[in-house]
């Protein structure tokens, strides 16, 4: 059945509301009640005897006044306005989200006038003083989230609709014939919203990109990247600029730097690793004590402040690593050649150099520009297996070169003693009120055509540890040595502010449905209690429900220059120096070292304050697209296993269904509450369970169930699982 532009339908239920919003965007201008009238497009006497009324009920109220008989202005003091964000629910609601309530205001569907989620609005909020819940009525659209949006395109003979995903997009985009371009009908578009006309039911936009069509690998990979606003190839300009640079290594650069080619240097990494970011020098000092130096890539060097290469890396301001690909921040000549410390190759540095004694005390901190050599590659797995066995012989089967090599001694030597002083700095952050997040990742194996061919779970083991404490030994202490001189310097600060109080208490109710307590008398009661926690449901069926809860009552950390700690990792100074090649803080954070290293002067605070908000904007931005390309995958994945059982953990339970993550690969799917066919089940929000009313069997979060996939959507990223049995 075709669709036809809708014919809006005018209905004014509260005039007041209409009336302030009508003052409100004219605020200069006096009205009368004929001029609000003809703007509600109302002329019945009815209509017209209300309006009047509410004027004299509002001026009453002083929220407007009456500067001469018959004309009102809006009083543009009026507590009644506040500024804020908007936050969609998949109902067509919102709620008002604003530092100047403590709970979110509800926005009703009618209520929106056209206002999309995570927008920028003006609110007016009413019945503050009746003693009931706030609702407000947006009144102007301050500032749009975005304006592009990803959908399959619906043409009709002379008009288009586009319909997204997105659960929080209330409304499709109309698009007239002639900016169809070459769309087909049923594509994945890219669509731009260019207008929405005041008596349009839908907003008009126009195709900007054809992905491709719905459920094509590579159709699904870039309309998640487009959702997000990520581009996942450079503009020419910048690659022809980028194959420019001179990446030599030359002697007159070597001399204004720390020569360090001499020391064993070497990098651990993930096998499958393109860019190598970071490098650990090792030596034994005269003293017994050692130096260990964390090298990082001098992505500075080559990336020139202003240049078309820097904008276009700090505009993405991360990389992106979807499932199967990595979006650089970066064009390859660099990520992965000239930045990169590839071994037997040098490389321009930036270093940050330890001497750590026998207990892993520090007694000197140096801080540079360096030139190093690096001896040696290996893998996490070839570390952790030289860790484990103290060994020197790397077997075949977890070699990179594929057979079996020796280890040289010097190597072996660094690699266990780095190992030692790790634990001992690990263990001395947890006695600080660090907290442990060693979350299992969640990963695929892929063939030829980037197909999910088997499901595997990543765990930090030794090794990762090793590499972990020593570059949050350089971040911690380079932003100590910054953020500790007088006068003050701006600098590039990655905080992370203490956990919500509410949020808190929240995860202790669900937690204490497994036997769980936490103790949230002080700070470091919740940071050793929330550690504790993390142990005791190691390998349990419920780990993954309470390691992601635990995570979501953490507040997000962000980058900024004012600093306020890392509450997660216990640093009161924290930034973040040791990823450049994906990360532009990394690279604003080196550019000030060197300005103050120099003797240079404080930078510009609000200027780096601005790029600090949004690399915070990217790094969400690239987290939902990294997530929703594991959500794609798994999808994937199960669309061939639709005739196995699976053991599952309920995740989640709602009044329409409960959520169940299988064990086997973490996939998570929805059951429906009116699907669930061995008793009527209702919900019961005290319990959080759903209880069935014939046999009071109940079904809560924790429990094991069997399920089997029912539909696997693509499109959507979505599972449904159609319920069998508990699990008893």
């Amino acid at each position: 059945m075709s669709k036809k532009p809708r014919k809006p339908v005018k209905k004014v239920k509260d005039f007041t509301a209409q009336i302030l919003k009508i003052l409100s965007q004219d605020a200069n201008k006096a009205f009368n009640y004929k001029q609000i009238g003809v703007k509600l497009e109302l002329d019945d006497t009815k209509s017209r005897n209300e309006i009047i009324r509410d004027l004299k009920l509002l001026a009453s109220q002083k929220k407007i006044v009456e500067i001469e008989p018959g004309k009102y202005l809006v009083v543009t003091t009026s507590q009644d306005y506040y500024e804020g964000t908007i936050d969609m629910t998949s109902r067509k609601t919102a709620y008002f989200v604003s530092d100047d309530f403590e709970e979110d205001v509800f926005i009703p569907t009618n209520n929106l006038n056209k206002a999309l989620d995570k927008d920028k609005v003006k609110v007016y909020v009413y019945n503050r003083r009746r003693g009931k819940k706030p609702e407000g009525e947006v009144v102007e659209i301050v500032e749009r989230n975005k304006t592009d949006f990803v959908g399959v395109i619906d043409i009709q003979k002379n008009f288009a609709f586009v319909s997204t995903a997105n659960p929080k997009m209330y409304t499709d985009i109309f698009i007239p014939k002639d900016k169809i371009g070459e769309a087909e009908n049923g594509d994945v578009v890219l669509v731009h919203i260019e207008d929405w006309p005041k008596k349009a039911d839908s907003p008009f936009g126009a195709v900007i990109k054809v992905l491709g069509k719905p459920g094509e690998h590579n159709t699904e990979i870039h309309a998640i990247l487009a959702e997000y606003g990520l581009p996942y190839d450079f503009p020419i300009e910048v690659e022809a600029f980028a194959q420019k640079i001179d990446t030599s290594i030359q002697e007159s650069e070597i001399k204004k730097r720390r020569d360090m080619r001499d020391v064993l240097t070497f990098t651990i990494d993930p096998k499958d690793a393109k860019d190598f970011d970071d490098a650990l020098s090792f030596q034994i000092l005269e003293n017994g004590n050692y130096e260990i130096g964390v090298h990082i890539a001098d992505v500075s060097y080559y990336l020139e402040e202003g240049t078309i290469l820097d904008k276009e890396a700090y505009q993405r301001a991360t990389s992106v690593y979807l499932v199967d690909r990595v979006v650089p921040m970066l064009p390859e000549v660099l990520s992965n050649f000239a930045c990169s410390l590839r071994p037997h190759e040098e490389k321009y540095t930036f270093s940050a150099v330890f001497e750590l004694t026998e207990n892993a005390q520090l007694v000197n901190s140096w801080f540079g520009r360096t030139v190093t050599y690096s001896d040696q590659r290996f893998s996490y797995e070839e570390a952790q297996h030289i860790i484990e066995t103290k060994g020197d012989v790397i077997p075949a089967e977890i070699s990179l070169t594929g057979s079996q090599y020796q280890v040289p001694a010097q190597i072996q030597t660094a690699t266990l003693k780095l190992d030692d002083l790790a634990k001992i700095l690990r263990n001395r952050r947890m006695k600080d009120g660090a907290i442990s997040f060693d979350k299992v990742e969640v990963k695929f194996n892929l063939n030829e055509q980037a197909e999910p061919v088997g499901v595997y779970f990543k765990v930090s083991k030794d090794a990762n540890h090793l590499i972990e404490e020593f570059m949050l030994l350089a971040n911690r202490k380079v932003s100590e040595f910054i953020g500790k001189q007088k006068p003050k310097k701006t600098f590039v600060y990655r905080i992370h502010d203490e956990p919500d109080e509410t949020k808190l208490f929240n995860l202790q109710t669900v937690i204490s449905k497994f036997g769980y307590k936490l103790n949230l008398k002080s700070k470091k009661d919740v940071s050793q209690s929330l550690n504790q926690l993390l142990l005791d449901v190691n390998g349990k069926k419920e780990q993954n429900l309470v390691d992601t809860l635990t995570i979501r009552t953490m507040s997000k950390a962000k980058y900024s220059t004012e600093n306020i700690g890392h509450y997660g990792l216990a640093f009161d100074y924290y930034s973040h120096f040791t990823s450049p090649i994906r990360r532009y803080p990394d690279v604003m954070a080196h550019r000030l070292l060197q300005q103050y290293l120099d003797g240079g002067k404080s930078a510009d605070e609000e200027t780096y304050e601005e790029m600090c908000q949004h690399s915070s904007n990217m790094e969400v931005l690239a987290t939902n697209a990294e997530r929703d390309s594991i959500k794609y995958m798994q999808v994937k994945y199960m669309q061939d296993h639709k005739d196995e059982e699976f053991l599952g953990v309920i995740s989640g339970v709602t009044e329409w269904g409960i959520y169940v993550e299988i064990v086997s690969n973490k996939c998570e799917g929805m059951c429906r509450i009116r699907e669930i066919r061995d008793d009527y089940y209702t919900f019961d929000d005290k319990q959080y369970a759903l209880v069935g009313e014939v046999s009071k069997n109940i079904l809560q979060l924790g429990d094991e169930v069997y399920v089997k996939v029912k539909s696997a959507d693509l499109v959507k990223k979505q599972l449904d699982f159609t319920y069998l049995r508990k699990n008893d």
